[in-house]
This record gives structure tokens, sequence and C-alpha cells, in this order.
């Protein structure tokens, strides 16, 4: 009887959280995916890394400036497919990145950028960094994935970014 009754009622919280599931309606991706990047309406090949906090980009020639009295940085950013774009963004913060293995931190130039992977389209904080020597140009962190994605590590390019915003 006992182990009717739990059955029962393992049945009955598994069918809740399901419907919970089912109302928010996340998107399920691969570890690696196609992101347009707004402005600028460039698409890149990006790692989702659910360990990264936020989105980091592959920024080339950052050269920083003033307007109307605040910073702001112009950079380059390249696909794998040498398709180039130029962006100018005002800088909202600057981010202090912990080093692996190492005591150094190193001081990144953080702004705002729209990205859109699948249908789903966030304007995140994104840090501008020298990726070059990494294999993805882009990372992208749970900060953009939060409420709206859930990551299968066995897939990849499951989506294309088609949001409309991206586009403008």
């Amino acid at each position: 009887m006992k182990s009717l009754i739990c059955l029962i009622l393992l049945l009955i919280a598994g069918s809740s959280i399901s419907v919970v599931d089912a109302k928010e309606k996340k998107t399920i991706i691969g570890w690696i995916e196609k992101v347009r990047i707004s402005p600028g309406n460039l698409v890149m090949v990006a790692k989702i890394d659910t360990g990264a906090d936020n989105s980091s980009i592959n920024a080339l020639n950052q050269e920083e400036f003033t307007k109307e009295g605040t910073k702001w940085i112009k950079f380059t950013l390249t696909n794998k497919v040498g398709e180039t774009t130029i962006i100018e963004r005002p800088i909202v913060r600057i981010a202090k990145i912990k080093r692996r293995k190492s005591k150094t931190r190193l001081l990144r130039p953080v702004v705002v950028l729209g990205l859109c992977v699948g249908g789903v389209y966030r304007e995140v904080e994104v840090n501008l960094a020298d990726r070059s020597r990494f294999k993805y140009q882009l990372l992208i962190g749970r900060s953009f994935m939060r409420n709206r994605l859930l990551v299968d590590p066995s897939a990849k390019f499951t989506v294309e970014p088609i949001c409309q915003e991206a586009l403008k």
C-alpha cells in the first residue's frame, strides 16, 4: 500500500513539474550554434557555455573614445567565413576576469549587444576579448540563456538565428 501511495505522489509531482516546464516553453539548443549579432547583422558560430555567467566575443582593433561625455569603444568582428563588421557601442562597465590557475585578473570592456539564437533575442552584456586563439570566437553565457534555453550537450546547430530584432 505504501508503495502505491509513493508511486501516485511521484506521478502527481512529475506531472506538475511538466506543466511548469510547458508554460515556460524553453527552446532546446546544442552546445554549438549560429548566433546573429546586432548591430551589424553578422552571424557567428558560438560555443554555448553553461559554466560562464556572461558572454564574451572576439573583438579586434579596439579603440576607446569619448562621445558626448560617455566612454565608447569601436571594434571589429569577423566570422569564420571572413565577413566583417565594425561596431561602436558605449562601455557599460569594465569586467575583472579571473584567469584559471593564475592570480592575475584581466580587465575587459563590456558593451551591450543584441544576440539571436533560434527565435530567442536578448540584449545582454558581452565582454570584449581577444579570443583569436580559441576555436569559437563567441561564447554565450548563462545570462543570455536564463529562462529561455536548455542546452543538449550532444547536439550542434539545432536552430537558425531568425529573430526580427537582430535584423534591424
